[in-house]
């Protein structure tokens, strides 16, 4: 069976996702990875350099500068005929653009899955992750998502995949990119940081977030997260977010810090490796899940964390 892959990408760097994604389709048949840009050569030969890619189809045209979900979702269904199953992140972009090629070649799109039982059979979560449905697709052409946390990314050296240029689809007018706000941090990415330091509620302020957050982070080489409550209450913006309706993380470490562990929360973090938390309430929902809790006032134990870390 084929298998076409969509690449993540800003048209010079790939997207590490992509890795993960193209190790989760190789469980399928002969991996595809179609890269679809504006000046987007560098990054089709870097796909084509990663192991289990057999071809990487690219397409140049200036309205695929920005994925935007109308014209890359028109341009995947128009090549879709060719492969039994068309693959994604479930980034913010593959959650955007596969609903739409879903709905354009009229069949069930199977969403963040975590595992493979064959072709046609997938596992996904539900209930907030609290439970794990298997789900038989009998559509001729699947469209998944995948949770890419949970799939090791392939190499991104030691594959000789070959290069197809392919025709651009129309522009289809449907939207238009106007400007895009970027937040930058010399701190890692939420979802492919080793570290994560994530804040609740129990976190009194913006200030004092940033106070008690910010430097344990830095000690760490790590980044910082947060719940849907802190974000709601404006300490931080929406990217920080951890959960069901946020990112979902899979850190060798993650620090919950006065956070109740609501399952919202929860659902975003439990591929981590080791889950330590810290929160007065020794009731809290986090300690469940946590493989090491500490009890007690975070505004004592965060700052005696850090001066330990030296």
């Amino acid at each position: 069976m084929s298998v076409l892959v969509i690449a993540e990408h800003d048209n010079a760097t790939l997207k590490g996702s992509t890795l993960n994604t193209i190790q989760a389709a190789s469980q399928l048949g002969e991996v595809t990875v179609l890269v679809a840009g504006s000046g987007c050569g560098a990054v089709a030969e870097a796909v084509a350099k990663a192991e289990k890619v057999a071809k990487v189809l690219a397409v140049d045209a200036p309205h695929y500068e920005h994925p935007l979900a109308e014209n890359l979702a028109s341009l995947i269904a128009s090549v879709a005929k060719d492969y039994k199953h068309i693959v994604a992140a479930a980034t913010t972009s593959g959650k955007n653009i596969m609903p739409r090629v879903a709905a354009l070649l009229d069949v069930a799109q199977i969403s963040e899955i975590t595992g493979i039982v064959d072709g046609d059979t997938f596992v996904r979560p539900i209930y907030a992750g609290n439970a794990f449905a298997t789900v038989k697709s009998s559509d001729a052409i699947k469209v998944v998502t995948v949770r890419a946390t949970v799939f090791d990314p392939v190499a991104a050296t030691g594959g000789s995949a070959t290069v197809e240029s392919v025709s651009a689809g129309e522009d289809t007018g449907l939207c238009q990119f106007v400007s895009h706000e970027l937040a930058k941090s010399d701190r890692p990415e939420l979802t492919a940081a080793r570290v994560v330091v994530a804040g609740g509620r129990g976190i009194s302020s913006a200030e004092q977030f940033k106070e008690l957050l910010d430097p344990l982070a830095d000690k760490l080489g790590g980044a910082v997260g947060a719940t849907r409550a802190v974000v709601d209450a404006g300490y931080v913006s929406n990217d920080l977010q951890i959960g069901q309706t946020g990112k979902v993380v899979a850190p060798d470490l993650y620090i919950g810090i006065g956070l109740s562990g609501a399952i919202q929360h929860v659902a975003g973090i439990l591929d981590s490796k080791v889950i330590v938390a810290i929160n007065k309430d020794e009731e809290a929902l986090i300690f469940q899940v946590a493989d090491y809790g500490l009890v007690g006032d975070l505004y004592t134990i965060v700052p005696e964390l850090i001066a330990e870390l030296g």
